[in-house]
């Protein structure tokens, strides 16, 4: 297990994810929790992680090969690749013998339309560094997709940084998904909007791109992000999603109806399913309704997942 001897790639080049691998703990409940004594649920604990679910639907959209660079604990490292070669995911994971894999609490009330609270233990996840990095991660990679989550330790940073400087360097485009509205928060929006200088396509959800720009206003927060970065990909959920460029939003993609079941992972389905359409060929107005298609098979099942492939 380990990142080296990286050769070849699909027809039109592979998407390579850096980001987080995950173990999710999934708790479905009703209604509100009962402080101080027992709130029946049902739990599974299931393979997760913003980078890695998006790798997973990025493989499941098919159209080229999908890599995933990212740092796991001895404990959970078997596990993990096996989980994601399920998925027609290329693992490349780097195994952390001091930290545990990361793990989320994912509390989902169905009573709530599948809405999910996170607790989360980043554990090993987001001590990848530069020293895990090779720009020969890049061979034959047409697209480079950062999980957002990377922001928001010290060495993950920089570990964005020589990635996006080899990015540039051999001319390779780069996404990111700012991931978390609540890290956001304490990162800030004029440290996020510096850190991400040179990405390409930004995929915040709505709450994010609001809080990125102080405006209350989805179709507003696109469009002032669309002046730091070429394309901004709004997704909003059960409204669907917003593309905006050069200060304006220039399309508007509705959601495709689903029956929430659990909303864990449908923003990064969407991404998945996005970036891997883009690699296919697709415009990104095409490209985000095949997100949006993603989006809501996801949210009709539980975890952030699709399943393994036949």
């Amino acid at each position: 297990m380990g990142r080296r001897g990286v050769t070849g790639a699909a027809r039109g080049g592979a998407l390579l994810v850096v980001g987080d691998v995950i173990t999710d703990v999934v708790a479905r409940h009703r209604g509100p929790l009962a402080p101080g004594t027992d709130t029946a649920a049902a739990i599974r604990t299931l393979p997760g992680g913003a980078g890695a679910n998006v790798a997973c639907w990025a493989a499941r959209r098919g159209g080229g090969e999908v890599r995933l660079l990212g740092r796991v604990g001895a404990d959970a490292a078997a596990w993990h690749e096996r989980e994601l070669v399920a998925r027609g995911v290329r693992p490349l994971l780097v195994v952390d013998e001091e930290a545990a894999t990361g793990t989320v609490v994912c509390l989902v009330d169905e009573d709530a339309a599948g809405e999910r609270t996170f607790l989360t233990d980043s554990g090993a996840s987001l001590r990848l560094e530069p020293g895990d990095w090779s720009d020969a991660l890049l061979d034959g990679v047409a697209r480079l997709h950062l999980s957002g989550y990377l922001l928001f330790t010290e060495s993950s940073r920089a570990l964005v940084a020589v990635a996006l400087k080899a990015a540039r360097a051999r001319g390779v485009p780069v996404s990111l998904d700012p991931a978390s509205a609540g890290f956001l928060v304490r990162l800030g929006p004029d440290r996020f909007l510096t850190l991400v200088e040179g990405v390409d396509v930004l995929l915040p959800s709505r709450d994010e791109a609001c809080l990125l720009t102080g405006a209350s206003d989805a179709a507003d927060a696109a469009a002032r992000l669309s002046r730091h970065v070429p394309l901004v990909v709004a997704k909003q959920g059960a409204e669907g999603a917003l593309l905006a460029r050069s200060g304006e939003v220039w399309a508007r993609v509705p959601a495709v109806r689903a029956v929430p079941r659990d909303t864990t992972g449908a923003g990064d389905a969407f991404t998945g399913a996005f970036l891997a359409a883009l690699l296919a060929g697709a415009d990104p107005e095409q490209a985000a309704r095949e997100g949006c298609g993603a989006g809501a098979r996801a949210v009709e099942r539980t975890g952030g997942r699709p399943p393994a492939l036949d």
